[in-house]
């Protein structure tokens, strides 16, 4: 019996497969340039925090109410964004959440008191919601489904490098022109990539669409609420729901708010040196998405093992982290822990892949949505229980960061009660795919 998705790759070919081509890169290009945009919009703040506690007068408790507010949006808003975009194609979403997201940017260029910038900061949370779970139904769309891996990876790619454009040329803006020049002009971007999912994108090949979406006589959709209990009944979106709930949010927490604050008040560095291991998870994020996106869509079977080892990695190296004898790890050891933060993420993407051979096409969005709510959860768990922690206990970041183990051991006792029943269901579909295939004439 052949174990969890592992299928050869001529056997992923179904019905109605979209080519790919060099057109299907361009549609694509147009989406991954969105989400690009609204990545760099959402981590914009990351650089931007001294300076925003003199703009606005706050206190650091304040300025963390920023980026709770902006993930308690966003995962709030990815199950609605799945169902919308089962229902009104990708290309209509994309264009809403641009829209949404630079306005949140113009606003929080202009905004002048700290609840202004706040409403500013969740009007572009509400907007980036409306962008991944967008793409990666256009790369289903335009690409065959085995490239689907690949695809995802590659797309939380461009999210990365929005990332390194926040960290690099909007804190060089914000030093030699100060705010409003600098997120007034970065917001400028917004207006350039809405040009082009009006004026460019298309939501599928006509071709394409018409077998994948309509293979046969139209039939009824069922109402939101039916669709949303028919994804989560699929022990494949539960799956993945736990996988990406357990894998991305030890480097989100790290990137987003609390690893500046730990290498430089725990561990002694100066900004610029947790600056650049803030950059270095980063930029291993984007090397691990490369070969995780080549291994899986070469071999399926890989993706349970990729999702525990991730997990089993970061808490072995968090843990020597934070018990570290005195209390200040060295340089070498800093290096490993930020390197396999950058595996999180990708890991984290591997969820999408346990759901969507789960789940019919009509179902792709609202799946991912469901998908997507698991890393954000627990990183707004984990953001807020670091710094109760840390409060209670006077800054002692071995207790705060502890709570980390807490979510993970969650999260595994999930994936380790749910992958049997997942593959068992994965099958199944398998086996109908290929005997539609054989039965469907040329």
């Amino acid at each position: 019996m052949t174990r969890l998705g592992r299928v050869p790759e001529r056997h992923a070919v179904l019905p109605g497969d979209p080519p790919g081509g060099r057109r299907a890169l361009a549609m694509w290009g147009v989406g991954c340039a969105v989400y690009f945009a609204a990545v760099i919009y959402r981590t914009s703040l990351g650089v931007a925090g001294l300076d925003a506690t003199e703009r606005f007068h706050i206190n650091a408790s304040a300025l963390s109410a920023f980026s709770i507010l902006q993930l308690l949006v966003y995962a709030g808003m990815q199950i609605p964004v799945g169902l919308l975009v089962d229902r009104l194609g990708p290309r209509k979403v994309l264009a809403m959440g641009t829209v949404l997201f630079t306005l949140g940017q113009f606003g929080f260029a202009f905004a002048g008191s700290y609840g202004t910038a706040l409403g500013a900061r969740a009007l572009l949370g509400c907007g980036d919601a409306m962008t991944f779970i967008s793409v990666l139904r256009l790369g289903a769309h335009w690409f065959p489904a085995r490239r689907g891996p690949l695809i995802a990876q590659v797309a939380a790619l461009f999210g990365m490098a929005g990332n390194l454009v926040s960290t690099l040329l909007l804190a060089r803006a914000l030093q030699s022109y100060g705010w409003v020049p600098a997120f007034a002009g970065s917001a400028t971007a917004g207006v350039l990539v809405f040009g082009l999912v009006v004026f460019v994108l298309k939501d599928s090949p006509a071709k394409a669409s018409a077998l994948k979406d309509h293979p046969g006589p139209p039939r009824p959709r069922p109402g939101m609420r039916r669709q949303l209990a028919l994804t989560w009944r699929e022990p494949g979106t539960r799956l993945g729901f736990w996988a990406h709930f357990t894998t991305q949010f030890p480097a989100m927490v790290f990137l987003l708010l609390w690893g500046l604050p730990f290498l430089v008040e725990a561990q002694g560095l100066t900004r610029a040196e947790a600056g650049g291991f803030l950059t270095l998870v980063v930029l291993a994020n984007m090397v691990f998405g490369l070969v995780f996106g080549q291994v899986i869509a070469r071999h399926h079977g890989a993706r349970t093992p990729l999702v525990l080892g991730t997990i089993a990695a970061t808490a072995a190296v968090w843990a020597l982290t934070i018990a570290w004898p005195g209390g200040r790890a060295p340089g070498w050891e800093l290096v490993v822990l930020c390197v396999v933060l950058g595996a999180c993420g990708p890991a984290s993407m591997i969820g999408f892949d346990y759901a969507r051979p789960a789940n019919p096409p009509e179902r792709m969005g609202t799946a991912s949505g469901v998908v997507n709510v698991g890393g954000f959860s627990a990183s707004i768990m984990t953001l807020l229980a670091v710094g109760l922690l840390l409060d209670a206990t006077g800054d002692d970041y071995r207790i705060a960061f502890g709570s980390v183990f807490v979510l993970q051991v969650l999260g595994v006792t999930q994936i380790l009660r749910l992958r049997g029943r997942a593959g068992r269901r994965e099958r199944e579909r398998l086996v109908a795919s290929r005997v539609e295939t054989v039965h469907v004439p040329a």
